[in-house]
């Protein structure tokens, strides 16, 4: 009999028909039947044909995956946690894919009760490095600003889960302080703003015109416009709220 980790591999693979399909596959197999493993672990990625339906199956299993390690992170399952990824599926994927969704995660939770939290964080490594092979910017700036929401939904961020943050930020080619901008996106004070933007209350004009500049660039929602519409309306959400920031800032300085 094949292995579970091999079979949802393989289903999650088939399913996901984008640049990222065999890594979906492999990524997922290897959470269920490889980690045991002491040894490194080899992942091989092969081109497939490109399709928008790829792009949107390939996002979806890859926040799963990554999400399982934020909501771990601080060593507790929140029903809260679960209820927003439940939401983020049903908001964005569409009702199939909450049961789907849930019942991957609960397996992933499952097999992580018998392996090392050194074995887990090495394959979530391994997981994040593909994703930053095969994920565009855009894609990863999405997936990070919906961990992030994850973390937020019980209304307190543990610094486990702002490090578990950080370091799948980090692990994907992203960086430690967009993980902080994202986690002020709704605060409503200046010194949250500036968080926003990425930089200090003494910048100077120019540079806070240049810091908002290349957040417009890299945020807006159409870069996203390949994984659906109500992925790129959470993205234009995001867009406004740094468009907010933005301007709690010039207010403030008369620009």
């Amino acid at each position: 009999m094949a292995k579970v980790g091999t079979w949802i591999g393989g289903i999650l693979g088939w399913m996901a028909s984008g640049p990222m399909g065999l890594f979906v596959g492999m990524c997922v197999g290897l959470l269920f039947d490889v980690l045991s493993s002491a040894q490194p672990i080899q992942v091989s990625y092969q081109q497939q044909p490109n399709s928008s339906e790829g792009d949107r199956n390939s996002f979806l299993f890859s926040l799963l995956v990554i999400a399982s390690y934020i909501i771990k992170a601080d060593g507790k399952i929140m029903h809260s946690e679960m209820e927003a990824v439940r939401s983020m599926l049903r908001n964005n994927f569409g009702e199939a894919a909450v049961e789907q969704g849930n019942d991957i995660l609960l397996r992933i939770f499952d097999k992580s009760k018998d392996m090392s939290d050194e074995q887990y964080r090495m394959a979530i490594r391994q997981s994040c490095q593909q994703i930053a092979l095969n994920m565009d910017y855009s894609g990863r700036l999405q997936l990070l600003n919906f961990l992030v929401l994850i973390a937020q939904a019980d209304g307190y961020v543990a610094p486990a889960e702002v490090f578990a943050l950080k370091e799948t930020a980090q692990w994907m080619g992203l960086s430690a302080a967009q993980v902080d901008a994202l986690l002020h996106l709704e605060g409503d004070t200046l010194n949250d703003a500036y968080k926003v933007l990425g930089i200090s209350p003494q910048a100077t004009d120019d540079e806070v015109r240049k810091a908002y500049r290349r957040l417009a660039l890299e945020h807006h929602p159409d870069r996203v416009a390949k994984l659906g519409d109500d992925v790129r309306r959470a993205a234009e959400k995001k867009f406004q709220e740094i468009n907010a920031a933005k301007e709690r800032i010039y207010k403030a300085r008369g620009l």
